[in-house]
């Protein structure tokens, strides 16, 4: 059996995703693009990329008992990813970040200046960060790395926008109350990617 591509992800309530898309069309007359879908609304924490039957099978048997502790996420700002042109909502940083760097991807180092010394941004909240972090120590189990690049949780709102800058001014914050998360598939199909539950973890008992 081919490899199935996976990821690990929070996953909205309806009145949560309705809302949501209310942004995506309201940033829309802003920045352009195309909104996505409700359904397919999602904060990813971990992006397997292709994965072998046999473990897609493994983790989904074991994800009911990945627990994690509920928490709440104020998704409170826009932000850029230029070269990918998407317009996304996610959390302020939990720690300090230099005024006026770039929100989508930092610019390359240039070898004839010195480099001057920053705080590294701390791009998720402590307690996400702490799941995410956890998740892919448990998934080092099944052969699984984590990437380079640091956490930055986000939802994707737009694809294919035609301005790089976010919409003024910042959203007010909406509140995502979380408990569990969730295993998906991503599945092509004509027109983009059809998104499918295959597990979800068990609510920790009160």
């Amino acid at each position: 059996m081919s490899a199935i591509r996976l990821f690990f992800a929070l996953w909205p309530s309806p009145p949560l995703a309705a809302s949501l898309a209310e942004r995506a069309q309201a940033a829309r007359l802003h920045s352009g693009g195309r909104v996505m879908r409700t359904e397919t609304l999602h904060l990813t924490l971990a992006f397997l990329g292709p994965v072998e039957a046999q473990v897609a099978d493994a983790l989904a048997a074991a994800t009911p008992d990945r627990c994690v502790p509920p928490g709440e996420l104020a998704l409170d700002r826009y932000g850029v990813f230029k070269r990918q042109r998407i317009l996304w909502a996610g959390p302020r940083e939990a720690g300090p970040r230099e005024a006026g760097l770039d929100e989508a991807e930092p610019h390359p180092p240039d070898p004839h200046q010195s480099k001057p010394h920053r705080p590294e941004p701390q791009n998720a909240p402590a307690a996400l960060q702490a799941i995410h972090d956890g998740l892919w120590h448990w998934l080092a189990g099944y052969g699984l790395t984590a990437p380079p690049q640091p956490f930055r949780p986000h939802v994707t709102l737009l694809r294919n926008i035609e301005r790089d800058d976010p919409p003024p001014p910042p959203p007010d914050p909406l509140i995502w109350r979380y408990d569990r998360l969730v295993l998906v598939a991503s599945e092509s199909q004509t027109g983009g990617s059809r998104y499918r539950i295959v597990a979800q973890s068990r609510p920790l008992s009160p």
